[in-house]
């Protein structure tokens, strides 16, 4: 069996988002995308995650990665206050709840929220996305 067929989904979705499999990167993308289910991580996170599974890559390198994907589309930056944000291997439209006082972001199905108004938009501009985000405490 060859060495890198277990990353081989890894690395094509890295070289389709137009990215070197860097050793750091294909770590971290394995961290992010190699196991079951959605998640949201902060850089900090992921750095601690990498740490324990002996992946050697500096806090600076996986802010600039994690930067990288979402350029790629590979991750969504959701930003809960000013200096921190979550990266959300979820790609697809849809909302989240924050949870403030546990650091928690739980997503909400695009389907699930209904906005019967908007602004309107300034000229020059085109509407991309609506994103909600719902804040909570528990």
């Amino acid at each position: 069996m060859h060495r890198d067929r277990p990353y081989r989904p890894i690395l094509e979705k890295l070289r389709a988002a137009g990215l070197r499999p860097t050793r750091q990167r294909l770590g971290l993308a394995r961290l992010l995308f190699g196991g079951e289910g959605r998640q949201h991580v902060t850089a900090e996170g992921l750095h601690n995650l990498a740490v324990e599974e002996e992946i050697s890559v500096s806090l600076a390198t996986v802010y600039n990665s994690l930067n990288q994907f979402v350029d790629g589309g590979l991750l969504k930056e959701v930003v809960v206050e000013s200096g921190r944000s979550y990266f959300d291997t979820n790609i697809e439209d849809h909302h989240h709840f924050y949870i403030e006082n546990t650091g928690q972001l739980i997503d909400i199905p695009a389907d699930h929220v209904g906005i019967s108004h908007l602004p309107p938009i300034p000229d020059g501009a085109n509407l991309r996305s609506v994103e909600v985000l719902i804040r909570l405490v528990s």
